[in-house]
């Protein structure tokens, strides 16, 4: 027997980040891993850096589970710094709550951030990262908010908020 049940976009978004976060295995790296960046460490130094929840999500392209991180619910104006290296990376006048679980930007600053494809979980996705160390931020998807009709998924570990 076959029942449907309507889902919300929030409840299948944030069931498909929880897929997302069971696959992405900490072993795996980010395509942006063999490009060279200003900012250059040993994964021992990364890893005394970011401790070990941010080195799995920056240097291991992993992904925290939605609704997990406090800068989901972050309001007030201020700056978004990439966690690695501390590039100033989103204004907060760009974020916008996308209900994915995750912190979401419909811009960054201008050579802020970089992409490259990300063919993981059996499709093509845009991974975007930092420009200056390489550390993986989150994906950008087609379905944003005007004017870009971008959403930077951003996991919430990859940032740093700095009230203005």
């Amino acid at each position: 027997m076959t029942t449907n049940i309507p889902l919300s976009r929030r409840a299948m978004l944030g069931g498909c980040g929880a897929v997302a976060a069971l696959t992405a295995a900490p072993a795996f790296a980010a395509p942006a891993k063999s490009r060279r960046f200003e900012v250059q460490m040993s994964d021992t130094q990364w890893r005394a850096r970011l401790g070990a929840e941010r080195f799995r999500i920056l240097r291991r392209a992993g992904t925290e589970r939605p609704f997990t991180s406090p800068l989901n619910r972050e309001k007030r104006r201020g700056v978004f710094f990439c966690a690695g290296c501390d590039l100033p990376l989103y204004p907060s006048t760009a974020k916008f709550d996308s209900g994915t679980g995750w912190p979401s930007f419909w811009r960054a600053f201008p050579g802020a951030t970089g992409t490259s494809r990300d063919r993981t979980l059996g499709m093509t996705r845009v991974e975007e990262h930092c420009r200056r160390c390489g550390g993986h931020l989150g994906h950008i998807f087609d379905d944003g908010p005007r004017p870009t009709g971008k959403r930077h998924c951003i996991n919430g570990l990859a940032l740093v908020f700095r009230p203005a």
